[in-house]
């Protein structure tokens, strides 16, 4: 994802804890440029007075939304109903959709079948159907443990590989797979590009890494080769899958 492109922010404040807001948007902004950022949620609610010190230090709009009635979110209406004004303005090329409520899961389909790009974060209690419609999405807890680990340099430890799974590997060596040339090669960032369209919660951060390298490194379970280019003074990496023992006889 471009990160020239204009992004919309449309926070669902009656569902969002107010705490990471900061690392919320400095990650935001790795993925474009918020110009628009909105919160929605009713204002008279002492719930939400965590959120107002924090609306004017990051130039978000509060928006007021009454409960009319109850058992209806009112707040998810009016965010849905803001959402298809600014698409139909034309004035950003995506969405970042901040909520764990599965009730966004028609708006980021419908936002992703007019060609906008849908960032969603939420915590980790976010409904799957949610997660798989929007292009990436990025659990708040990853964000609120990144702020608290900065200073600290976790490297590739045991820790850290004991929380990747089978499942985990399963999906990078299939996405090799998939890219791979006649020598089993693939290029590292085709392959995190279609882990992330395969899985949109995919993160390394997930597992304790900043980066997918490390977390390939990490597992063993793949060859790594740093390749130099005339065009470039960066080395591109390519990983391969290895031959796993048994699988290679008949």
């Amino acid at each position: 994802m471009s990160q020239n492109i204009n992004l919309a922010v449309l926070i669902d404040g009656d569902n969002i804890p107010s705490s990471p807001v900061k690392e919320m948007m400095e990650e935001i902004a790795k993925y474009g440029n918020p110009t628009i950022k909105r919160i929605y949620g009713d204002w008279t609610r002492p719930g939400l007075n965590r959120w107002k010190s924090l609306l004017l230090e990051n130039a978000i709009t509060p928006i007021q939304q009454y409960g009319y009635t109850t058992g209806k979110n009112a707040t998810d209406s009016a965010m849905i109903i803001d959402a298809m004004d600014i698409l139909y303005s034309e004035k950003v090329d995506g969405f970042c959709l901040v909520s764990s409520d599965s009730d966004f899961t028609r708006l980021a389909t419908r936002l992703r079948e007019a060609g906008m790009q849908v960032i969603g974060i939420g915590e980790k209690k976010t409904p799957n159907p949610f997660i798989v419609a929007c292009d990436k999405f990025i659990y708040i807890e990853i964000l609120k443990n990144q702020s608290q680990n900065k200073s600290a340099d976790k490297g590739e430890s045991e820790e850290n590989v004991d929380k990747i799974t089978e499942k985990e590997i399963s999906l990078i060596r299939s996405t090799i797979n998939d890219l791979s040339d006649d020598d089993g090669w693939a290029f590292l960032g085709d392959v995190g590009g279609l882990i992330q369209k395969k899985r949109p919660n995919f993160d390394s951060r997930n597992y304790g890494f900043e980066k997918l390298t490390p977390l390939i490194k990490a597992t063993q379970q793949f060859e790594i080769e740093q390749r130099e280019t005339s065009k470039s003074r960066h080395k591109l990496i390519y990983v391969k899958n290895k031959v796993r023992k048994g699988k290679n006889r008949r």
